[in-house]
């Protein structure tokens, strides 16, 4: 009996411990209970699921959320179809918004057959590779390397190596996620909007005649496009013109026409507009690699 009596107060201590449990987590359900939007669930169906972060948020749950919350307006997505963004900004009942279409655009323009290359590296196909290896091989300490880690990290198919080892973006494809800015070894791209037309296609600092000499198209900073600019647009800083982007809207292809190397270039879609001046370039093999000295 004494034992059918403890196992009477063991069910019965249970039984009011299970009870107090399930009383607490009611009492703790409902004071932290926080409530979410059904529309954020609405708004991030009609995403494009890509998550990559090119509107400046975490990912595109994150994004649904500050939408929903009058943060952030559905032109922000540069993946998602103008559409669908429209559809988004009808359903909340709220404006599109005006965002500018930003891409990735490259500080090189010196392929296979324009730059000289010192050394012939050897190793594991990526341009970190390379570069951790002796710099990579090429002449130009500051040029794109050409082994294309930024096409194969890119998750749009929105850049291609072209004959001479240089990555093109395709506009159109490109999102901006910034995915090619984090791998590049050389820091040679950056997210840029596409009003900007005005572009220099070299990084390299070092003595103008030095550069020039390992690469026909470096900028020889000889201030040409300065004096052709309109004032203060670009300057010549560090042996390389810079261009000052606020006021790019006084910018035109004016500034190109006397640049001997065409390393100042005029962008127009997918085409690139060199000045007339800019000696042409009809080489289309590869530069041998320098003898060394």
């Amino acid at each position: 009996m004494e034992t059918l009596h403890n196992i009477v107060l063991a069910g019965a201590f249970m039984a009011a411990l299970g009870g107090l449990l399930a009383l607490f987590l009611a009492i703790a359900g409902k004071r932290l209970y926080v409530f979410e939007d059904s529309r954020i669930n609405e708004v991030e169906d009609m995403l494009p699921h890509s998550n990559c972060g090119a509107c400046g948020t975490a990912g595109c749950r994150n994004f649904a959320e500050q939408v929903v919350e009058g943060k952030l307006e559905p032109a922000r997505c540069t993946v998602n179809q103008p559409e669908q963004n429209q559809s988004i900004a009808e359903m909340l009942g709220i404006t599109l918004g005006d965002v500018e279409k930003r891409v990735a655009r490259l500080a090189c323009a010196g392929g296979s057959h324009v730059a000289k290359i010192r050394a012939e590296y050897v190793g594991h196909a990526s341009c970190r590779s390379a570069a951790i290896a002796g710099g990579g091989g090429k002449a130009c300490a500051w040029g794109c390397l050409g082994i294309g880690d930024c096409a194969e990290v890119c998750d749009f198919d929105a850049i291609v190596m072209d004959p001479h080892g240089l990555p093109q973006v395709i506009a159109d494809k490109c999102t901006a996620c910034g995915d090619c800015v984090d791998i590049c070894p050389k820091q040679l791209f950056s997210l840029q909007p596409v009003s900007r037309q005005l572009w220099l296609a070299c990084r390299n600092e070092a003595d103008p005649l030095a550069a020039e000499a390992v690469c026909e198209v470096a900028c020889t900073a000889c201030g040409k496009c300065v004096v052709d600019a309109a004032p203060g647009l670009i300057a010549l800083k560090n042996n390389l013109a810079v261009i000052d982007y606020d006021l790019n809207g006084q910018a035109d292809r004016h500034a190109i026409e006397r640049c001997p190397t065409g390393a100042i270039v005029w962008l127009e879609g997918e085409r690139i507009a060199k000045g007339h001046a800019a000696k042409k370039i009809i080489r289309i093999q590869p530069l041998p690699v320098m003898a060394e000295a």
